[in-house]
């Protein structure tokens, strides 16, 4: 199956998907299993190097205010502008734990700086799982210790599948760029699908590249292409503690990606449609999802329109409507309602998948059978246009249906 596989995401015509996987030039990779996941005889530890000293890389973290010990350390004893180690685990979202978590958070961090060859400052820690729950720090070690017996270019996939906790597919993806000034590789892996709020959301993802990077290049690049990607994903309207992504440069491929040159504009090209599909991949899992929704609205008012995209994303009856198939839109119209409050009659269209089905705030006549017909489809589009014009955003979302429920009511049981 190819990784672009959602209609709303174009890989560019430089880039070509490399089907074996593997990491990048300079890069390795592997996996243990730490006994972290209760009852659970899977991967839960990752380590990641890259061996190059002079790697660049950057950083974004959860909006949240309540911050997981792994974030707090990343960020506050990390140069995110260096980073050469990512030691992850999955089970465990070491939040909400206090001073001792902050401490197993640096014991995770000394080990892996230990085991990959790079200073403390040189490592990122991230964690994932259930929070409030103390991370046996011990463990971590054990199992970044048995990783590195194992570091390879190709472990990468078990790297991703260390990662998840209530995902039911890996997700990752390695690419072949080329560039005027030459081909590169870029890979990610990235893990997320409940807890997904469309103010930063990603739960993890770590993306490397062998292409040179200038530190300014990194983080500009990765800035915009979160904004037009995990930043603008909903599952469950909820804001993790633990959101983390890194890009990583090692420089191994001796191509130089230059600031405002053609081989930025492509490469920023290639990573944007990476993490936008690696996004929908997060979106699509959903804990139980049976559909994907796009809402695209349009308007005179820029923060009115993402109010609104963010309303019916988030929204549990147009998420259950989408889930069931049901072309309800007052529900999206009550989403509009409650987004934009005021006191007089407000003037929208609404669209589902190509039929205008509300002009001006009102229903309009509408061949039924086709809109029913093409909300049972994988992917469904909202269109939603208010009064003026200038500004416009997206948001994917899932659906709401029996399955997330279940899965949330059994998680810590």
């Amino acid at each position: 199956m190819s990784f672009f596989r959602s209609r709303w995401i174009d890989a560019p015509p430089h880039v070509r998907e490399v089907p074996e996987g593997g990491l990048p030039a300079g890069f390795r990779a592997a996996a243990a299993h730490a006994g972290i996941k209760e009852g659970s005889e899977g991967l839960d530890v990752g380590l990641l190097v890259s061996d190059p000293q002079d790697t660049v890389s950057a950083a974004r973290f959860t909006a949240s205010g309540v911050l997981a010990a792994p974030v707090l350390v990343t960020r506050e004893r990390c140069d995110l502008a260096n980073i050469r180690v990512v030691a992850a685990n999955s089970g465990n979202a070491n939040a909400a734990t206090g001073g001792p978590g902050m401490d197993e958070a640096a014991r995770t961090q000394g080990a892996a700086a230990m085991v990959g060859g790079a200073r403390e400052d040189q490592v990122a820690v991230a964690s994932t799982g259930v929070i409030g729950v103390q991370l046996d720090g011990k463990k971590v070690s054990k199992g970044l210790l048995e990783a590195s017996r194992a570091l390879r270019i190709d472990g990468d996939a078990d790297f991703a599948q260390a990662i998840m906790t209530t995902d039911a597919f890996e997700k990752r993806a390695t690419l072949a760029v080329d560039l005027p000034s030459g081909t590169v590789t870029l890979s990610a892996q990235a893990k997320g699908a409940g807890m997904i709020s469309p103010k930063f959301a990603t739960m993890l993802c770590f993306v490397q590249t062998d292409a040179a990077l200038a530190p300014e290049t990194a983080d500009l690049l990765l800035g915009v292409t979160v904004k037009r990607s995990f930043d603008r994903i909903s599952v469950d309207g909820q804001l993790s503690t633990n959101d983390t992504v890194i890009l990583m440069a090692s420089g191994a491929s001796g191509v130089r990606v230059a600031p405002e040159s053609e081989d930025e504009l492509r490469f920023g090209e290639a990573l944007d449609a990476l993490l936008r599909q690696l996004a929908l991949d997060i979106v699509r899992d959903g804990e139980g999802a049976r559909r994907v929704g796009r809402v695209v609205v349009r308007g005179g008012n820029g923060d009115g329109v993402d109010r609104v995209a963010r309303a019916i994303a988030d929204s549990p009856l147009v998420k259950t409507a989408l889930y069931g198939a049901d072309p309800n839109w007052g529900r999206i119209a009550q989403s509009i309602g409650g987004a934009l409050p005021g006191t007089a009659p407000l003037a929208f269209d609404i669209t589902i998948e190509g039929t205008l089905v509300c002009s001006g705030g009102f229903g309009i006549p509408v061949d039924l059978a086709k809109v029913e017909e093409a909300v049972r489809r994988d992917e469904v589009e909202f269109e939603i246009a208010l009064p003026g014009d200038g500004f416009e955003t997206e948001v994917f979302f899932s659906d709401l249906g029996h399955e997330y429920v279940v899965i949330n009511a059994e998680y810590t049981t």
